[in-house]
């Protein structure tokens, strides 16, 4: 039998032919991971019993504090400790929980938030680290795990059927994705949170007939090939032409134009760029998208380290205190998750010939979780009183994974076979942490 070039070619490239073919035929250019209602590209699925535990998360807002957040500096710290450097502790809004002097505003919502102090990776460089703590999987070279937005959107599908289940604002989205699962499930990318969705209408010129006919036409190709080719990504190729013209018809496009919230509450989020992603993923969650991360560069202090530390704790400290507030006030913290997270924390030891820098320290770190069902209020987990070493209740990426996933309602058991036959899990072998549910 004849195999045809289109047979031949890998299904990136697939991918990205028909992604120009819908921008050149039809003036449209929304991108193709808004097709959602693809299956997964895997095999099997096999089920475990549903767990006991979770599921009051319908949404998560993932903050990622990208490069690597010093724990010492922000939510474990020592006080009179050498490693603690000129860094103060402050009192919060939950009894017994201090924090760094740099968020006088978040300390007012420590009620809401369960800090862990317990962190362990084994991945101490940022590219491993990135993707560990984001599919709670090590990197292989022969083979591409989801990672959590993914999964998510796999397990729990749409909750809005016109927009996308997954969405990641700003930063690095290299070797993360959909992985071996269909590239339906990855996150739509969107860099500047103030510019609206880019690429949403139809292109200059282009009418309402010419528009319906070259989508008549395009339809028409698609019933030819698909009965030729009846494969699961041909199938999501067709699939995607229909959920990106819905969503160019839909008002849900106004979930993404912060013009319509007001100035003031713009103003309490902070006019910067993570500030007002954190108020787009706040209108995002109340147009019922499931999944939103909001990255946050910059953490990778291995100089002046103080000095950065509270310049970026400025901007997390407006940006996630109004965030909690609001939600709050509008009775959504209770099914949405927020996360902060961060591949790994920064060296006890200060590093004086470098500007009083601070090092990768993936011995120990911290991450907080909120809403959704956790506990807020409290602290999980500790380490030594230098902050070196995990001392109590350790936490692994895949156990903190794994809790996401529970507090989401996703049976951590259940097994996805990759198409090479391998089963995969959510949070690998990882295990929920129970204490901190409600």
């Amino acid at each position: 039998m004849k195999s045809s070039i289109f047979q031949k070619t890998d299904f990136r490239s697939r991918r990205a032919f028909v992604t120009q073919m819908a921008s050149s035929m039809l003036g449209l250019t929304v991108l193709p991971t808004l097709a959602g209602t693809a299956q997964a590209a895997t095999g099997t699925i096999k089920s475990s019993a549903r767990q006991k535990i979770g599921g009051k998360a319908k949404n998560v807002i993932y903050l990622y504090m990208s490069g690597g957040m010093s724990h010492l500096d922000t939510f474990d710290t020592k006080p009179g400790a050498e490693t603690q450097g000129p860094v103060e502790s402050i009192d919060t809004a939950a009894d017994g929980v201090q924090i760094s002097q740099y968020f006088p505003n978040l300390a007012k919502q420590m009620n809401h938030v369960a800090v862990i102090n317990s962190l362990y990776s084994n991945q101490g460089a940022h590219a491993q680290g990135r993707y560990f703590m984001h599919t709670g999987y090590t990197m292989r070279g022969t083979i591409t795990h989801p990672d959590l937005g993914a999964w998510c959107a796999y397990h729990l599908g749409k909750s809005n059927p016109t927009l996308p289940g997954n969405v990641k604002i700003g930063g690095n989205s290299a070797g993360l994705g959909g992985g071996f699962l269909e590239s339906s499930y990855a996150a739509l990318p969107i860099g500047n949170p103030e510019s609206g969705l880019q690429h949403s209408e139809m292109a200059r010129g282009m009418t309402q007939d010419r528009f319906r006919n070259r989508l008549k036409r395009l339809k028409s190709m698609n019933k030819q090939f698909a009965g030729q080719y009846n494969t699961k990504q041909s199938r999501a190729y067709a699939s995607m032409y229909d959920e990106a013209v819905k969503l160019m018809k839909s008002k849900d496009l106004e979930t993404f134009d912060l013009s319509k919230e007001e100035d003031d509450l713009r103003d309490r989020y902070g006019r910067n760029p993570f500030g007002q992603a954190c108020l787009l993923a706040r209108r995002m969650v109340e147009s019922g998208v499931r999944f939103i991360e909001v990255d946050n560069k910059g953490w990778d202090t291995h100089g002046d380290n103080f000095t950065r530390v509270e310049e970026k704790s400025q901007v997390l400290d407006q940006a996630l205190a109004a965030l909690l507030g609001d939600l709050s006030s509008k009775g959504l913290l209770d099914s949405t998750l927020v996360v902060l997270a961060t591949e790994f924390g920064r060296s006890p030891t200060i590093q004086f010939d470098r500007n009083l820098g601070r090092n990768h320290y993936p011995q120990a770190f911290s991450c907080l979780l909120a809403g959704g069902g956790i506990k807020g209020g409290l602290k999980y987990g500790s380490t030594d009183e230098e902050g070196r070493e995990v001392a109590e209740d350790m936490v692994t990426v895949p156990d903190f994974n794994a809790t996401i996933a529970t507090a989401m309602g996703i049976d951590i058991k259940k097994k996805v076979d990759s198409p090479s036959g391998r089963p995969f899990t959510v949070a690998d072998e990882g295990e929920p942490v129970e204490d901190l549910f409600a």
